[in-house]
This record gives structure tokens, sequence and C-alpha cells, in this order.
């Protein structure tokens, strides 16, 4: 089995803490249709935030071959599987044949620790680096329209009194291109693993800090005061750095915020009325859950947290239903003309580890998924879809890492992988 590593977004590496048995429900719910919507969500306050303590131990073009309609059980078990390694709640949801195709929502565990309420199918929640793909999608319409191609050095594209190099770092946007920065071939630092930086956001700092504002140009600055990881092209090192960059380019190319242009280009053709850039905004819309993050022995609720420590790496609050019709639609062709889409899509470049904004996974019978994943404080999630955006599957759960990455992987076979006669579900 092919199994691309976790792409890591702006929180850190937290471990889920505790074990829980989970109760799974699920349910088939129609799929809205794709409809204009440029209201953005209310953004409510979240309660304060409060520490539970740990609890007790209890690449193909081809479409996935059709799968039976009563594989609940197999994908029933694979959300399960999260919660017993600690979530304290996941779920997922499943659309097939396009907007007007029946939907599948399973939840297992609870979405409040406090409450027991389990997580539902409206809940909004941080969805970290699934970003990138969205700002990619940008990147690619603007070399499509002509307005800078992925040959282009990052510094030609950057907003007036941005730095461009670091000061005896040997880091320079000079010598980094856009198809670099696309591909996480630039080398550039990742600047979320700054020591200092990185105790504020995960660490043992989360809590003081967990409030502070952060500008695009602060952080990269701080990516630009350590040496690059490698010279530009020589290898692929996943870098928060280089979407931070790219939000940049798309604001100087289009003389607008990154996020006014992902609104205007993907998310009100594509209907996705319930995906938000909350910017600096420490609140969740409502409906929403609990995210939970796990910093020394103890679980801290990190549900309200300022998301400017992410911007255009991994700023987006959004709903399962937003991500399937969002993924669904671009892999289906309609926002990149063909020579997007397959640029999108080459992993040339990086060995096989990722495209331009996409990454491939090879599941164990063989199908090959397109789609992301991200994490950040409190929140992991993940996107997965066949060649053509017909069948599409989104999965999170309500803390920031997997504890075991194949377990994730279980949830997209469960959902892809035909099932023999005898298999168990």
């Amino acid at each position: 089995m092919t199994m691309r590593p976790p792409r890591p977004a702006p929180a850190g590496d937290l471990r889920p803490a505790g074990r829980r048995r989970a109760a799974v429900h699920t349910g088939v719910l129609a799929a809205l249709a794709l409809a204009a919507c440029t209201a953005r969500p209310v953004l409510a306050p979240a309660p304060p935030a409060h520490v539970v303590h740990r609890s007790p131990a209890a690449g193909e073009a081809r479409p996935a071959p059709p799968r039976p309609a009563d594989g609940a059980g197999t994908a029933a078990s694979s959300l399960r599987r999260l919660v017993d390694d600690g979530a304290p709640g996941a779920a997922s949801l499943t659309t097939r044949a396009g907007a007007f195709a029946p939907a599948r929502f399973r939840t297992a565990g609870v979405a409040d620790l406090h409450s027991g309420r389990r997580i539902g199918r409206q809940d909004h929640f941080r969805a970290g680096s699934l970003t990138k793909t969205l700002v990619a999608t940008v990147i690619l319409q603007l070399v499509a329209e002509g307005r800078l191609t992925l040959h282009d050095s990052a510094a030609a594209h950057l907003p007036p009194g941005l730095p461009t190099r670091g000061n005896g770092t040997g880091s320079d946007l000079r010598r980094v291109t856009v198809h670099q920065l696309l591909d996480h071939t630039s080398g550039l630092f990742n600047y979320t693993a700054d020591p200092r930086l990185s105790r504020q956001l995960s660490g043992t700092g989360f809590g003081p800090h967990r409030y502070d504002s952060h500008t695009p140009g602060e952080l990269l600055r701080i990516a630009l005061d350590h040496p690059p990881v490698a010279a530009p092209g020589a290898r692929y090192a996943y870098s928060n750095t280089n979407y931070l960059v790219l939000g940049l380019v798309i604001e100087a190319v289009t003389g607008h915020p990154y996020a006014t242009e992902i609104r205007r280009r993907l998310l009100v053709p594509a209907g996705l009325g319930h995906t938000s850039f909350p910017g600096t905004d420490p609140a969740l819309p409502e409906p929403h859950g609990r995210g939970y993050s796990r910093i020394g022995h103890h679980r801290v609720d990190a549900t309200s947290l300022n998301p400017s420590r992410a911007g255009a790496a991994g700023e987006m609050v959004t709903t399962l239903g937003d991500l399937n019709r969002f993924f669904s639609a671009l892999l289906g062709g309609k926002f990149l003309a063909p020579r997007q889409m397959a640029e999108i899509r080459s992993e040339k470049g990086t060995g096989g580890a990722y495209g331009l904004g996409l990454y491939a996974t090879e599941l164990p019978c063989g199908v090959t998924v397109w789609g992301h994943d991200g994490d950040i404080n409190g929140s992991f999630a993940r996107t997965a879809g066949t060649a053509d955006g017909r069948h599409v599957v989104s999965y999170r759960i309500n803390t920031d890492h997997l504890a075991d990455p194949a377990h994730g992987t279980d949830v997209l076979t469960a959902e892809f992988c035909p099932r023999r006669p005898g298999d168990r579900p």
C-alpha cells in the first residue's frame, strides 16, 4: 500500500489523550444541490477554554470500482477505530454521483466531552491545511488567465514592503518559483517549526498565546530568519511557509486578499455557504462542537483560538458537506481547465509525494484517490475522491492528530474498496 505521510498544519504534533469506546450512528441524508450563496456564516463566541483531565482507558485517472451499498458496517468500524485510538469524536460524509445523489453521514463518539452531544452533519470545524487546495486552485486559475506563470519568481509577486530574503540565512524568495511553492520543493523553512513560535502555537505557551494575532509579514520574516532546509527544487519538504507566500501572491496579483478571491472564484460558484476564512476571529460559527488538544498530561479545549497563526496555510473553517462539494467540483473539472487539472495532480517534482495542491493515495485494493488533509489545534480532517469527483468522502476528528495514520486510511479503504464475499463488515 502506498500511503502518503500526513501533512502537518499549523497546530504542531499533538497526540490525542485517552481512549473511549464509541457508539456509532449511521443515516442516509439527501445532499444539497449546488447553489450560489454569498452569505458568510455568523461567528458566535465559543465558551471559555477549559482543561479536561485525561479519560481512563476504556495517481490513476480511472474512477473507483462501484462499492456495494451495504458497506456501512466496515465504514462504521473504521470511524469507531479512530475514537478507540483516542479521538473524542469522529464523523464522515460520503457523496456519490454529484450533488443530487443521496449522501451518507456517520458518527462515532462525541462532539463535546461535557455534554455528550454527538457530532452533527452541519457542524463547523477548522480544516487546517485543506485550505491549501483552495489556494492552489486560485493560483492555477491565475496561471490560466495569463496573470502569472508557474516559473515566475515568488519575489516578483509580493505586496510592497514584505521581505524577500533572510539576513545572512541564505533564504531567498528571488530563487523560489511559484511551482516550487505549490509542490513544497522551495526549501523554505516551515515557520510553524520555529521553536519559540511552536511553543506558543501548540506547546506549553498555547494558553497565554492562543489569542495572539500574527500578520503574514511577521510569519514570513520568522521563516526567512532560518536557513533553507534544501536548495530550491532539490527535494520535497512540506512547509506551511509556501502557502503563506502563495496567499500573498494572490493578493499582489489580484489586488484583493486571498480569502476574497477564494470566495468569489470558488465558494460562491460552488454554493459553499458554510465555509469561511475568519482572519483573527477566534470563534467558530454555530453549530459546532468542541476541539481538543493534548498539552503535556492534559487534554485542553482548543475550540477557540486566533486563526491568523495559519492564514493561507490553514485558517479555513468549513463543514463536511462543503468539503465534499468543493472536491467534487474540483476533481470534476469545474474550476480548472484540463491543462491546469493535469498540473494540480502532477507529482513528478516530488517523487510521487505531492502535486500542486493535491496528493494521491493508492489504497490496498489498487484504487487511487485524490485529496488533502489538514490539522490545526483541536481538529483533523481529510477529503479524498475518485479522479472524476463522482465519489467523495470527508472525515474528521475533534482532536488535532491521528494516533495511527493507517486507521485514517482505513476510512478511505472502507469507502472506496469494493467488498468481497466473505469479508466481515
